[in-house]
């Protein structure tokens, strides 16, 4: 069954798939591989994907090229998750971007707005009903972290 790995740490300039399939050639059979660019600037968006045969191939890939430098940038390589089905379009196109690469909320606010921040992050995280749902990868982490943020208020 094909495997479809994230490439992420590219850098956000014009990137061509030869320039990563030249960077990949000693990695075995690589079935395709698709940088993720800018519809309006056509520069990379900083992650690509690459899809490989097997599931050995896969390890075998992450445990030569991760932390590689690539145009001066080491490269974050790690199985992508799949996608999500019938969800909306929104949640399709976070969905294209690996957890790894989505902003933190301190980095995707826009100066002067921290009131909002505040409001969005307490009510985000005050039901177990909302829509949102952690990275199983953090899940537990952050769970560790609400119990302590609620022990220290008390």
């Amino acid at each position: 069954m094909p495997i479809r790995l994230y490439v992420g740490n590219l850098p956000k300039e014009p990137i061509e798939r030869q320039a990563l399939q030249e960077m990949f050639v000693d990695a075995g059979e690589i079935m395709s591989i698709k940088v993720i660019k800018d519809r309006k600037t056509g520069k990379c968006r900083g992650f690509a994907f690459v899809t490989v045969a097997t599931d050995e191939l896969a390890d075998a890939f992450i445990e030569k090229y991760n932390g590689q430098s690539f145009m001066d940038s080491p490269l974050k390589i790690e199985k992508a998750l799949p996608r999500a089905k019938n969800t909306s379009k929104e949640e399709k196109q976070e969905d294209k971007v690996s957890p790894a690469s989505v902003p933190s909320p301190k980095s995707s606010v826009k100066k002067g707005s921290t009131k909002k921040r505040s409001r969005t992050q307490s009510s985000g995280s005050s039901s177990s009903g909302d829509s949102f749902q952690p990275d199983p990868r953090w899940a537990d982490e952050l769970a560790k972290l609400k119990e302590m943020l609620a022990t220290s208020s008390n």
